[in-house]
């Protein structure tokens, strides 16, 4: 499916594409401190949409997923033996690495976490453009790497806002996470034990400047419309998309918003209509992308 998106190829335009994303996680970032850094320490503990999960935990598993990253980036045998660990329950394994970081002090857990997020970022400035990165799910390429964490910080922050009755602010930065929205249609299906569906599917989403932003081929029956702000918020099971301005023609299309995940793994639990409650999944394993290798 194209994008839309200008490229001229090689070496020296994914090189520019990766210092974008990566300008844009530290934005993303930064959206995330401030609303941190304003909170009394009460508030810390206020319950997420992620069944079991405070605000304090969202940090925590950020934080966690930082630190696995460096790993992944820095030293392959540590992270084989992370990744051992998090066998046979990789659900289980994420919610026991929240626990050190429940009695772990605000002003600490929060410089954990910048200094997680810096170790991490200076790392992925310094790797061989080229490398193929493990993770909890299939390798990735450096490009795709750093989406996934411009993806998870965007949507756990979605949870800490939805906890906290916090406004949205939508960005030219879902740009980033839509995209790996649609590349994830394949592994939605295949998750879910459904066959792939050969007839494609037309994405067309609205970005925040009223930009149309644009996946797959003009004239398939099958498309997708809305806000880049609630298509953003579906794949990453944030909302149910009968409580968004996500709309669908053809049975594929809808077919896949009612599973989109735009992460690897098995299927995530999503929310229920007009709720916000049951444990999102967590985007902590993206899906490598054939675009940016």
């Amino acid at each position: 499916m194209s994008t839309g998106r200008p490229s001229t190829g090689g070496i020296d335009d994914k090189g520019m594409q990766l210092d974008l994303v990566l300008r844009d996680v530290a934005a993303e970032t930064g959206c995330l401190m401030s609303m941190l850094l304003a909170l009394p320490v009460v508030a810390w503990e206020k319950a997420t949409p992620a069944e079991g999960w405070t605000v304090r935990d969202q940090v925590s598993h950020l934080t966690f997923s930082d630190n696995a990253a460096y790993l992944a980036l820095t030293d392959r045998a540590a992270f084989t033996q992370l990744l051992a660990q998090s066998q046979p329950d990789p659900i289980a394994f994420v919610d026991r690495a929240n626990i050190p970081g429940r009695t772990t002090g605000v002003p600490e857990l929060l410089g954990g976490f910048v200094q997680a997020r810096v170790q991490m970022v200076h790392s992925l400035r310094a790797v061989d453009r080229h490398t193929r990165v493990p993770w909890f799910g299939p390798p990735m390429s450096v490009l795709s790497f750093v989406t996934a964490r411009l993806m998870e910080t965007w949507a756990h922050g979605q949870d800490v806002r939805d906890a906290l009755g916090a406004e949205t602010v939508a960005t030219d930065r879902l740009r980033h996470i839509a995209d790996i929205g649609v590349r994830a249609l394949p592994n939605s299906f295949r998750a879910h034990g459904r066959p792939i569906p050969a007839a494609p599917v037309r994405v067309e989403i609205t970005g925040p400047s009223g930009e149309l932003w644009v996946w797959g081929e003009r004239g398939a029956k099958n498309r997708v419309t809305g806000s880049a702000l609630d298509f953003c918020l579906v794949v990453t099971q944030r909302r149910h998309p009968g409580d968004t301005d996500v709309s669908t023609e053809g049975a594929v299309a809808a077919e896949w918003i009612s599973i989109a995940q735009a992460f690897a793994g098995p299927p995530g639990a999503g929310r229920g209509a007009g709720q916000f409650s049951g444990r999102p999944a967590e985007p902590a394993a993206a899906l490598g992308d054939e675009r940016h290798d």
